[in-house]
């Protein structure tokens, strides 16, 4: 594969790289052989344009600092500086632009995040000059990736999260060809793909990001992982090797195992067989996803999906004082087994 020489000045791109994929799906793992490139220093969910609604009419909240930390520990874990930036920003893009650009340096800057899957078109007219990595994988696996997680973590435990994650995966497909057609920069990859041959995969994104390959991206060994959050279901990406899930018993439910099937067989009538890639073995007698499950489907994950977003407005406006008295009484009571609601990352991951 032929190696696209290094630019002749040290600057930084035009716009962000943003890796998005559906949770459990393997974004951690490409963020950190990603950042294993000198060229390349990307925030690990960093997250603020979920935040927007601090940035409204042009003008952000005061304290959209210490909201966007308070919310995921963005800053602190990537060892931001708040008191670097102005009081004042037209927006969010802009905010965004000037923290990571402080993070990445000369390096290519941007974030990776699975909760971008479905909002990849926003960013994208944010960011004209946005360039995209998306990773898909095995639907089945993804499922079974969340309910174990689920049994340490209490946002994947949340109801509903499967059901996320397979019409999420759905939407973030939507989104990919949004841009496609839009003519986005964009680059599509399989969790697959990159645990079976990471060195061949790698490549393929450095000539897409036009920087040369550098080798130490296919290893795990001195992989700074500073950023990502303490939790059992992280174990993977904080080894020291690369590889796939070996054989597990069975975690998925039959009900959940027949609707992944039956949205499969829909998904791969309408897009002629060619999507999802995986898995690879099709089941081409099994029935389909009908009209009615999937309108009841999609009004049950849309209702979910506003929850979601109700979430995000209490973060931006509700009183500091309150939110910091409710997350200090649901860590305390975190170690039971009482389904307390989590709000927000911080929750979910730490």
């Amino acid at each position: 594969m032929t190696t696209v020489p290094e630019p002749a000045a040290a600057t930084q791109p035009a716009g962000p790289l943003f890796v998005v994929g559906m949770w459990r799906s393997g974004t951690s793992l490409l963020h950190t052989l990603l950042n294993q490139h000198p060229q390349i220093a990307l925030m690990y969910e960093g997250n603020l344009p979920l935040l927007w609604p601090l940035f409204l009419n042009g003008k952000n909240k005061r304290d959209w600092l210490e909201r966007w930390e308070f919310w995921n520990g963005a800053l602190s874990r990537h060892k931001v500086d708040r008191d670097a930036f102005p009081s004042e920003f037209p927006g969010f893009a802009a905010a965004m632009e000037a923290v990571y650009r402080q993070y990445a340096g000369t390096a290519h800057w941007g974030c990776k995040s699975p909760d971008y899957f479905d909002r990849m078109v926003r960013l994208a007219q944010e960011f004209p000059h946005a360039r995209f990595v998306v990773i898909f994988r095995d639907p089945f696996e993804i499922c079974r990736s969340i309910v174990r997680a689920g049994r340490t973590s209490r946002w994947f435990a949340r109801r509903g999260m499967t059901l996320r994650a397979l019409l999420g995966y759905h939407e973030m497909k939507k989104q990919t060809d949004r841009l496609r057609q839009r003519g986005a920069c964009l680059y599509e990859l399989h969790y697959e793909d990159l645990v079976a041959d990471p060195q061949r995969t790698l490549k393929s994104v450095c000539k897409f990001l036009e920087i040369p390959f550098d080798s130490q991206m296919t290893s795990l060994e001195t992989a700074d992982r500073s950023a990502i959050y303490d939790a059992q279901h992280h174990a993977g990406v904080k080894s020291k090797e690369i590889f796939a899930s070996a054989n597990r018993e069975e975690v998925l439910s039959p009900s959940v195992k027949n609707k992944v099937q039956r949205y499969l067989s829909y998904w791969q009538r309408i897009y002629a067989g060619r999507w999802p890639v995986y898995p690879v073995a099709k089941n081409d007698s099994a029935k389909e996803a009908g009209f009615v499950e999937r309108a009841v489907d999609a009004v049950i994950y849309r209702s979910l999906r506003v929850y979601d977003q109700a979430v995000v407005l209490l973060y931006c406006f509700a009183p500091l004082g309150l939110l910091r008295l409710y997350r200090g009484a649901y860590g305390s009571t975190r170690s039971s087994s009482s389904p307390v609601p989590a709000l927000g990352p911080e929750t979910r991951k730490a």
